[in-house]
């Protein structure tokens, strides 16, 4: 006869086997149910992976244009409200130069003076705009300064420099000597003439201004791009300077009436000219607004699409997932179970 003996380490190996099996596919099944996606896309799709990698890489070039959209929507605003604070300044200069019409009290024109000087620092700090660390009206040199500020006394500022070097050339004697009353209309008028060809030629930018010509520029689809401000060297924003200066220096200086005519007259000219230039850079970037809004509609929609696509390829039914994850648990609790009997098992216990 053959002895045969009995163990059970067989079905303890058995037991350890299926346990460690049903924990990986716990594990697996686990991340499917949370994720609503195969664990591992590559095995599950093979050669459609690639596919589906392409469609990842263009929903994620999708999502980060709808990023930068958002940036460029809040630069946008940011520069819509700066050029609505100059135009406001503009017009109410432009109300205190109307009033000012036949009006020769001393006290009357310094207190208009100083108004016009409120203005022009109004312009110097909307001008001077940030957003997010840039300078919104500086064009494509968005780390510099773009506006000069003309009432800057130490040191004195180069466009005040400038002015007054400009203005002792012109008459041959400075604003505080009393032969300023001897200046003619005509002669006034051909002194402001002279300063709106410097305030319109390079004296701009050697004075006033430090940005550049070539304005910032957002992408906001794949085949699309919009000016998303403006900078300060616009027609606008130079007769703006160029109006509320005349009006500060010229205005409350003991100059004849028909000379203080000229200036006023020229001074609202100008101002005028200021408001429909800025009031013309407010209507671009509201263009650009307005395509930022119709490119992420578009964007919306190939997300959409996108993402629907993806989810086709690589989705799985998560009630399913849940379902396998149940009956995972209920196989893994009676593996334990037997496994800890089967340890259990001895002939010891029986003797």
């Amino acid at each position: 006869m053959k002895a045969s003996f009995v163990s059970n380490m067989s079905l303890q190996n058995a037991m350890r086997i299926t346990v460690a099996s049903a924990q990986k596919e716990m594990l697996k099944v686990q991340e499917e149910s949370v994720t609503g996606r195969h664990a591992d896309v590559g095995a599950e799709l093979g050669a459609k992976t690639a596919r589906t990698l392409n469609l990842h890489r263009d929903l994620q070039r999708m999502e980060s244009l709808k990023s930068t959209n958002a940036l460029t929507t809040q630069r946008l605003a940011a520069s819509q409200e700066a050029l609505g604070q100059m135009s406001t300044a503009a017009n109410d200069a432009m109300g205190v130069l109307i009033a000012l019409s036949g009006i020769t009290s001393a006290d009357q024109l310094q207190l208009a003076q100083k108004n016009i000087g409120d203005a022009l620092s109004t312009f110097t700090a909307a001008a001077n705009t940030s957003f997010s660390g840039e300078y919104l009206f500086a064009g494509i040199n968005s780390d510099v300064m773009p506006f000069n500020d003309y009432s800057q006394t130490s040191p004195v500022s180069d466009a005040k420099a400038a002015f007054d070097a400009a203005f002792l050339a012109h008459f041959g004697f400075d604003q505080t000597d009393l032969a300023v009353s001897t200046i003619d209309p005509a002669d006034m008028q051909s002194f402001i003439g002279s300063l709106e060809t410097s305030f319109m030629g390079v004296d701009w930018e050697n004075n006033w201004s430090n940005a550049s010509n070539e304005n910032m520029e957002s992408r906001i689809s794949a085949s699309e791009t919009v000016q998303s401000s403006t900078n300060t060297n616009v027609d606008g924003m130079r007769h703006m300077a160029l109006g509320l200066v005349i009006g500060k220096e010229l205005l409350a200086l003991n100059i004849s009436e028909a000379s203080r005519k000229t200036v006023s007259d020229a001074a609202i000219d100008y101002m005028g000219r200021a408001v429909s230039g800025i009031d013309g850079e407010r209507s671009k970037l509201g263009i650009s607004e307005s395509r930022v809004t119709q490119a992420n509609t578009s964007l919306d929609a190939q997300i959409t699409i996108l993402s629907t696509s993806i989810k086709d390829m690589e989705g799985i039914d998560t009630y399913e997932a849940a379902t396998r994850v149940t009956t995972l648990e209920s196989q893994l609790s009676l593996a334990y179970t037997l496994t800890s009997r089967i340890q259990n098992l001895s002939l010891l216990n029986y003797l």
